[in-house]
């Protein structure tokens, strides 16, 4: 699973700084009130928004956090945020898909590019990293919730690409197009998810060593840092014994 989502990985972080905790709630009170202010701010009737409730509460936000985000988007003054992909490489070559939520272009790109250029990697064109990847949706479904058949049932008829056994949950991969719809349809049967989000992820992988390993984790998180900085995509396989 190395290699894929942002916050994936930050949710199986332990032992979170009082800071760490507090931009992880300032990234996704961000998400919150961009879909809100898209949409509707009934998560019922607002996929993008019931998502991004369903990651601030997996990362244990509080409840008046939520509500205070929602509550934003109603506020005319509210900054205007806008999602921006970024492409570039970092050290070993690796390849990074940056995808942030953003009210000034010129300082997520500055910022990213710092970060990449100290680090022996570059800030790429449009197009540049992408080709190495598959946009898709992520579903993840905790096993005790539902049987093997079922999983596959459910995916099969709601029109996903695959569904695949691991560890102690299924996933179901869609199309990005397609992620809401089914993401709905799921939601009809299944409570809650372990995971849900859209994802780059990458057609091949690179495994990197014990020490590459955390080079790249100084370099992921320098750009966690960044406040614009939503999620990370490589295409690293980090060493598992760090």
């Amino acid at each position: 699973m190395a290699g894929h989502s942002h916050w994936a990985g930050i949710k199986h972080k332990k032992g979170r700084a009082d800071k760490e905790r507090s931009k992880i709630f300032s990234k996704l009170s961000r998400e919150i009130t961009v879909a809100a202010k898209l949409g509707d701010i009934d998560p019922n009737t607002n996929p993008r928004l019931r998502t991004a409730i369903q990651a601030a509460k997996q990362a244990n936000m509080p409840k008046d956090n939520i509500l205070r985000a929602i509550s934003k988007s109603e506020i005319s003054g509210e900054k205007n945020y806008e999602n921006l992909r970024y492409e570039g490489y970092g050290p070993f070559n690796i390849a990074f898909i940056i995808e942030t939520l953003t009210d000034n272009k010129n300082r997520s790109a500055s910022s990213i590019r710092t970060v990449l250029q100290k680090n022996g990697g570059s800030l790429g064109e449009s197009g540049s990293t992408t080709h190495m990847f598959t946009s898709c949706g992520i579903i993840h479904i905790e096993k005790a919730k539902i049987s093997e058949e079922e999983a596959f049932e459910i995916a099969i008829n709601s029109g996903a690409k695959d569904c695949i056994s691991i560890k102690d949950f299924y996933e179901i991969i869609t199309k990005k197009e397609d992620f809401y719809k089914i993401k709905t349809e799921l939601e009809k049967k299944i409570d809650n998810f372990v995971y849900s989000a859209i994802e780059w992820r990458a057609s091949n992988y690179l495994k990197l060593n014990k020490v590459q390993s955390e080079k790249m984790l100084e370099v992921l998180s320098a750009l966690e840092e960044l406040d614009d900085v939503q999620n990370i995509f490589t295409n690293a396989i980090l060493e598992s014994k760090l």
